[in-house]
């Protein structure tokens, strides 16, 4: 399995107030406060290590101590890193506030990783039988746009499967769904989130963007949180409920490792149902412990 996306150096700020509200501006919030590997590629690499899938990243970071200490943990992990340093960026930063609830904003430096260019990209990497993923956060900037869309050829040259994961409804907004959705045509299976995808769809509700999505893509699967996930070739639809998760500590990352989860059980020839219950799985195991990956080196 090929991961394309980035890389970061995660903070995560916990607290049981709203950190969007109710910050005391001017003087302290009481916050549980984590430094940790993060990043959307990093994240589902690391995850698909964990659930026994062979993997390489690659992926843009600065050429400092933070992207030593990224690669080294990826490594540990069982991931295969491809990076590319860059002297005049440093190795991208996010704080993301997560507040009651376990719902996520984060603050993005995305630094280095808007850096890959398709020379970067490891071309023996893209033999037959890969399957390739890209994070959307690539497709955002270039000249890492670039590599992307380059990476979407070659991947297609080669007959490979494909799937994408929109990343984040703001700057999906910003570059636009028609763009969006032209950078990624030819793509086999889209991952958004209920808001992504009601970018992506022009507002439609998760059951009918999965349907229009999977109509688009070939299979979409489109994840509500509580509300559980939706998949749809355009055709059928199969609801996946949400696990119950009452000692929840946090929303970073449950996305990347459910899509993980999802990719791991295809990887494996899983049926729908049975990949849709093993991304929940590894869903809750993010929920269930603070920031985006389980504990390890």
């Amino acid at each position: 399995m090929v991961v394309i996306g980035d890389v970061m150096t995660d903070v995560t700020v916990s607290s049981s107030a709203d950190l969007t509200r109710d910050l005391a501006r001017g003087s302290d919030t009481a916050a549980d406060v984590r430094l940790g590997g993060g990043g959307a590629g990093g994240n589902v690499a690391a995850w698909l290590a964990f659930l026994g899938i062979d993997v390489g990243l690659v992926a843009a970071l600065g050429a400092d101590g933070a992207g030593d200490l990224a690669v080294a943990q990826l490594e540990r992990r069982g991931v295969t890193v491809h990076a590319v340093r860059d002297t005049a960026r440093p190795t991208g930063t996010v704080i993301a506030l997560c507040g009651a609830g376990g719902e996520r904003t984060m603050i993005t430096d995305r630094g280095a990783n808007v850096a890959l260019a398709p020379r970067d990209l490891p071309a023996a990497w893209f033999g037959p039988g890969t399957r390739v993923h890209l994070s959307g956060y690539t497709l955002f900037a270039p000249p890492a746009r670039h590599a992307a869309i380059a990476a979407l050829a070659m991947a297609a040259a080669s007959d490979l499967m494909t799937s994408v994961d929109p990343a984040s409804w703001a700057p999906l907004e910003r570059v636009g769904r028609a763009r969006f959705r032209a950078w990624t045509a030819g793509v086999d299976l889209c991952l958004p989130n209920a808001d992504e995808a009601r970018l992506l769809t022009g507002g439609a509700a998760p059951d009918l963007a999965a349907r229009r999505l999977g109509a688009y893509y070939g299979q979409a699967v489109v994840t509500a949180g509580a509300g559980g996930a939706v998949w749809s070739d355009g055709r059928r639809v199969i609801h996946r409920p949400a696990t119950p998760s009452p000692d929840l500590r946090d929303g970073v990352g449950a996305g990347d490792a459910f899509t993980a989860g999802y990719l791991a059980a295809l990887v494996r020839r899983a049926p729908v149902e049975a990949a849709l219950a093993a991304a929940a799985e590894a869903a809750v195991l993010a929920l269930r412990q603070p920031g985006p990956r389980l504990p390890g080196p």
